[in-house]
């Protein structure tokens, strides 16, 4: 028996060992110790995964889940500010929906909801009821989470049943409501899309600066992106009450439908032309960008024309909801120069 084997079944059997039955019944019950943790984090995963059900071994498809979970996590605590020990500033009873009849009459209502988190590898008839409700709901998230996780975000003690919603603070619309609101005003249509805004903070700014700025509407997506959470809805400082906010799954997709409804698209990039010299006039879709990656390419290709902003100081770049109402407001003394 070796020093490495030894070692490796948690250190049983030291070198000063010199009696040889002494060691294999050491060992023995060193590798007991070491199946039975072993069999204990299996248990405390969950069941058996899908990857395992397809013929994965365990090992392998633990490691690609725990990757997966991981970036879940990632992504998720970025866009509903959730972490293990996170403390809401506000009242969560009303956006965070616990246990499987709760979260299937949301979603049988007109409740706008943003994500479904669902025990992973959990099939029985229940949860397979909301994951086929889902099917419904284009623009409802749905994630694969393990029980640990669930647990953390739990407000009820962990009587989840294996399932966690998020609702939206207030509900979504949709793009008619955006070219009706324009109509009513007798105004050409103006719209902000945003690729990718992952800041609530930024987010609800934007929603403020369009509600002022007169736009008809925001168009947010669906993944990668913060939703409409208390923390929106408070920076937007009411706004949000007044803008109708559409979700979608594709922005890029979308300009091509507002294309057919006679929108032009400009989006924010440091690489464009200055705004000064662009023609935005008429209906106009504004496009910003993540705050970091900015507008991604594709999208980026989809607009009309490319503007940058005129900057003369120090670093490189502004806040997006800054650099959102700046271009706003161009598009604004256009407008107010055409109506004189």
């Amino acid at each position: 028996m070796s020093r490495e084997y030894r070692e490796n079944r948690g250190g049983y059997g030291r070198d000063n060992r010199r009696n040889d039955a002494s060691e294999r019944k050491n060992a023995r019950s060193g590798r007991r110790e070491f199946d039975s943790e072993r069999k204990d984090k299996r248990s405390s995963y969950g069941e058996r995964s899908y990857g395992e059900s397809r013929g994965r071994s365990y090992d392998s498809d633990n490691k690609r889940s725990s990757r997966r979970d991981e970036q879940a996590y990632k992504s998720f605590d970025e866009e509903n500010e959730v972490s293990t020990d996170y403390k809401p500033d506000v009242d969560m009873s009303d956006t965070l929906l616990e246990g499987r009849n709760a979260v299937l009459e949301a979603l049988r209502s007109d409740r706008s909801i943003d994500r479904v988190l669902v025990l992973d590898g959990n099939h029985d008839s229940g949860l397979g009821s909301i994951i086929t409700e889902l099917k419904k709901h284009p623009q409802t998230k749905l994630e694969f989470v393990s029980k640990q996780r669930l647990d953390q975000i739990s407000i009820t003690g962990g009587r989840h049943q294996g399932v966690i919603a998020y609702a939206a603070a207030y509900n979504y619309a949709e793009l008619d409501d955006i070219f009706a609101k324009a109509e009513a005003k007798g105004e050409k249509p103006f719209v902000f899309l945003l690729d990718g805004i992952e800041d609530p903070h930024n987010l609800g700014a934007i929603i403020r600066t369009a509600n002022m700025a007169g736009a008809h509407g925001v168009i947010i997506r669906m993944n990668r992106a913060v939703g409409l959470t208390a923390t929106v809805a408070k920076a937007s400082a009411g706004a949000i009450n007044y803008t109708p906010i559409v979700k979608v799954t594709n922005i890029a997709r979308t300009i091509d439908e507002l294309k057919e409804r006679g929108l032009w698209f400009v989006c924010a990039d440091m690489g464009g032309e200055s705004m000064y010299k662009l023609n935005l006039d008429g209906a106009i879709g504004l496009v910003i960008g993540n705050e970091g990656k900015g507008v991604s390419e594709l999208v980026r290709k989809k607009c009309d024309m490319i503007a940058s902003i005129p900057q003369f100081g120090d670093i490189d770049s502004l806040n997006a909801s800054v650099a959102a109402g700046v271009l706003a407001y161009e598009v604004v003394r256009r407008r107010v120069s055409a109506a004189k």
